[in-house]
């Protein structure tokens, strides 16, 4: 594998895949991105100017374009990544998830189809075609079990029944046409160049701006973290050595409620940029009767002020997501035991790593908070 393209190369998992590509693997890449609001060409300054890495700004849903750069780059290898991604924005927004969601995936794999039909022999057996996917799509667990390969699909916002939408063309390809892909479907990643309207770095950037730190319901919903790093090395593993037509999970075997997420970021910030004196000033969170962050009506953010001694003070809980999935947790047994993937991070590292990099640069995220997201809530439907 010397070639790859990759289709979302400049959002946040996509630009650590063509990190890993070039930097690690020493691969020729080819990162087809339309530039949305998610794509920040930043993410990619450390192999900019690397001979092994070309960019190319295109819609996955433009099939004239799209089939134009497979004919030019002739790729070993496709690495799907492109796609609408925030469930928030999903809710507020559907159609633009099921245009590239759906019909950019249908687009790529008819445009692969039609190169790999073209290659001889030897090149069309090594051939893949990779769809990185979520474990969004299996739905919501209860407090017991875990993601398998074979959960059904249970989609339950409409980012989550795009991405199941897409997932069944690829197989459907595979099966009809002999199209060799290989599936993934990922747990919640977190890590250096997270775009800052996903939990993590939103609640990292509204602590160090003194903003509140909304949490959605009691903030009990779980999630399994998987640091991008690792995620995009498990990619790359599976576009190496996965078999044709199987899915393989990825995640970090990292489970921890949402509250219990914004609480340890607040201690990290706590230790590495303590509040001056141990008193910050003023925090826009009002107090319930307890002492604890108030909850607060219809997705506002309260407007009282009081004194802060800890980032923790900067908790609100508001009203929660509609569809709010309860519980996610992915079995990567199956990547780990047969293409031998382990992930190196666990939460309590990777999450310090992520706290830190945000603390060195600002250079990355300033703008972006600026002039693209500054924080506001999204996705009340």
């Amino acid at each position: 594998m010397n070639r790859v393209l990759v289709t979302g190369g400049a959002g946040f998992i996509g630009s650590a895949v063509c990190r890993y590509l070039v930097q690690e693997k020493q691969c020729d890449v080819l990162n087809v991105d339309k530039l949305t609001y998610a794509g920040v060409p930043a993410s990619l300054k450390e192999i900019e100017d690397n001979d092994r890495y070309r960019f190319a700004k295109a819609d996955v849903c433009d099939k004239e374009v799209i089939a134009e750069l497979f004919a030019a780059f002739q790729p070993d290898a496709v690495m799907h990544l492109a796609a609408e991604s925030h469930v928030d924005r999903s809710i507020d927004g559907p159609a633009a998830f099921m245009e590239t969601n759906i019909m950019g995936t249908y687009t790529m794999l008819e445009c692969a189809r039609e190169y790999w039909n073209e290659l001889s022999n030897d090149r069309k057996t090594a051939f893949r075609f990779h769809h990185i996917s979520t474990d969004e799509v299996y739905g919501s667990l209860g407090a017991e079990g875990l993601f398998e390969e074979t959960t059904p699909y249970d989609p339950r916002s409409p980012y989550s029944a795009s991405k199941a939408s897409s997932d069944h063309l690829v197989k459907a390809w595979f099966h009809t046409y002999g199209l060799p892909v290989v599936i993934t479907n990922c747990s919640n990643n977190y890590g250096p160049y997270h775009f800052p309207e996903k939990l993590i770095p939103l609640v990292i950037l509204n602590a160090l701006d003194g903003k509140p730190l909304p949490i959605y319901g009691k903030g009990d919903n779980i999630r399994d973290w998987l640091y991008v790093e690792d995620h995009a090395r498990a990619l790359v593993t599976v576009v190496e050595k996965g078999t044709p037509g199987e899915t393989y999970n990825v995640g970090g075997r990292n489970e921890r409620t949402n509250l219990e997420v914004v609480e340890t970021i607040c201690s990290i910030l706590d230790e590495l940029r303590p509040l001056a004196g141990g008193n910050g000033g003023t925090s826009d969170v009002e107090s319930g009767p307890s002492g604890q962050p108030h909850s607060t009506s219809h997705g506002s953010l309260p407007t009282s002020t009081k004194p802060i001694s800890s980032y923790r003070d900067l908790i609100c809980f508001v009203d929660d997501r509609p569809g709010h999935d309860a519980r996610y947790a992915i079995d990567a047994t199956r990547l780990e035991n047969e293409l031998g993937w382990k992930a190196q991070e666990n939460f309590e590292t990777g999450i310090k790593k992520t706290v830190q990099w945000y603390l060195d640069n600002d250079w990355w995220w300033k703008p972006l908070r600026a002039s693209r997201y500054a924080g506001e809530r999204l996705g009340r439907a």
